[in-house]
């Protein structure tokens, strides 16, 4: 089955700014939220803790669509928020075998789910690639490995996905930065990446290369900072777009010293100029990727 775990972030600090009686009335509401996104997505609740919800629903499917409503349910709630801000959750979500026993479900999958929790940040869901290969139709296409990690109580390295839960998330881009190259200029023909010796073409026949510190991605780019799945870069309706999948973010410095981050999130590639993994590029630096975009 699979199994979701939900909770409200920085509860400890909102007791603290709101008081007992006010915090504990908005982390009821958001239970109240969790536990009726679940039940009306086939799921059931098994227990609550604190401000946490532990549910299981017969599909990957379900866990997802219960998730995504519980996340749009806090976002949109008038009364879930403090000085104008909403409070947020975050979801783990995985599937695999459990083990029922008194109303209650243990097992390795259970734990696995827990711990893609605690990888989530505020209004993230995060899920595991068990999880994934259940999926079907528009949630299979709306996830993203956004890195690869050591579970705490796992030997072994678990790919890390993230849900895009908001329609817009799917396709949004950062707007682009000015690169030269016009809207309606010749269309792009590849994209040039330059680093310490290697040399990468995005283009028609290759639309999808990978850039990190791991050995196995196209363009293997070493250094602390650096993701080891750090980024990809996908050639799709004549543009070039830099999807960000890392811990700390993508710089691009364009050749006219116009500047942009991207941190889980895409933007669209223009012109030339330089790459930072993790940090600003420094053209003295041997660290920075050049690229170019030929036409």
């Amino acid at each position: 089955m699979a199994i979701v775990f939900a909770d409200v972030v920085g509860s400890t600090k909102l007791y603290e700014s709101l008081g007992d009686l006010r915090a504990r009335d908005m982390v009821g509401i958001c239970i109240d939220v969790m536990r009726t996104a679940t039940e009306q997505n086939r799921g059931t609740v098994i227990k609550t803790m604190g401000d946490e919800v532990m549910a299981t629903f017969p599909t990957a499917d379900d866990a997802l669509n219960a998730a995504a409503q519980m996340q749009k349910q806090i976002v949109l709630n008038p009364a879930l928020k403090v000085d104008g801000q909403p409070i947020a959750i975050r979801i783990g979500c995985n599937y695999g075998p459990v083990v029922v026993e008194n109303r209650d479900i243990f097992g390795s999958a259970v734990h696995t789910a827990n711990r893609m929790t605690s990888q989530a940040k505020a209004g993230q869901i995060m899920t595991t690639a068990t999880m994934v290969e259940q999926l079907t139709g528009e949630w299979r296409a709306s996830v993203r490995q956004i890195d690869i990690a050591t579970l705490k109580g796992r030997s072994s390295e678990q790919a890390l996905y993230e849900v895009l839960w908001q329609t817009e998330d799917v396709t949004s881009m950062v707007p682009a930065i000015a690169m030269a190259a016009r809207d309606h200029g010749p269309r792009p023909q590849r994209l040039r990446l330059r680093y310490q010796g290697q040399e990468v073409l995005v283009q028609e026949n290759r639309a999808n290369i990978t850039m990190g510190r791991a050995e196995e991605n196209d363009l293997v780019v070493k250094g602390n900072l650096i993701s080891r799945l750090h980024a990809r870069v996908e050639f799709a309706r004549n543009k070039f777009v830099l999807v960000d999948q890392s811990t700390n973010g993508t710089f691009i410095l364009g050749k006219d010293g116009e500047e942009a981050f991207v941190r889980r999130d895409s933007m669209q590639i223009r012109g030339e100029g330089l790459i930072g993994l993790g940090k600003a590029p420094d053209s003295n630096s041997s660290q920075v990727i050049r690229f170019s975009v030929e036409e």
